[in-house]
């Protein structure tokens, strides 16, 4: 069929490899949710938790009161993101200290810097992992999002 990759583009696969991306039949998978984040503007959770490993949605600068975009500058934009995944983190019991990696979209790859020294306060001793990707554009006209991945 048109499109299917032939079957020797796997070949090197271990099945191992594949099975650990299965949840066992032990493992718990926990949505988790919190008033103190924006709701999800979409089908997806907050945060869900399986086995200790917190994943975190993109976190947007939105105020979890109101709804709407905190506009103004990207130094607020990334500290309204970063509030909102440390209450994701904290209705999982965890903090910044857990986490192992994030991602961090921004619409202008010339903001990375001023994104960075926003950063550098919330992730000032257990720096995790990271990537930052420049995109066309985000959700409600964000200039940043952020997501994460925690274990405790």
């Amino acid at each position: 069929m048109k499109g299917e990759r032939p079957a020797a583009t796997y070949k090197n696969v271990a099945p191992v490899s594949i099975l650990r991306l299965r949840m066992s039949s032990d493992s718990s998978r926990t949505t988790v949710t919190t008033p103190r984040a924006p709701a999800a503007i979409g089908p997806y959770s907050q945060g869900i938790l399986v086995d200790g490993t917190l994943w975190c949605s993109g976190q947007l600068a939105l105020d979890p009161d109101e709804g709407s975009l905190v506009t103004g500058d990207i130094e607020k934009e990334t500290e309204q993101a970063l509030d909102n995944l440390g209450a994701v983190l904290e209705a999982a019991s965890m903090s910044y200290e857990n986490v192992v990696r994030c991602t961090v979209h921004l619409t202008d790859v010339n903001d990375y810097a001023r994104v960075n020294e926003v950063y550098a306060r919330y992730f000032n001793e257990a720096k995790p992992a990271r990537e930052a990707v420049q995109v066309a554009a985000l959700p409600r006209g964000a200039r940043v999002e952020i997501s994460c991945v925690a274990v405790r």
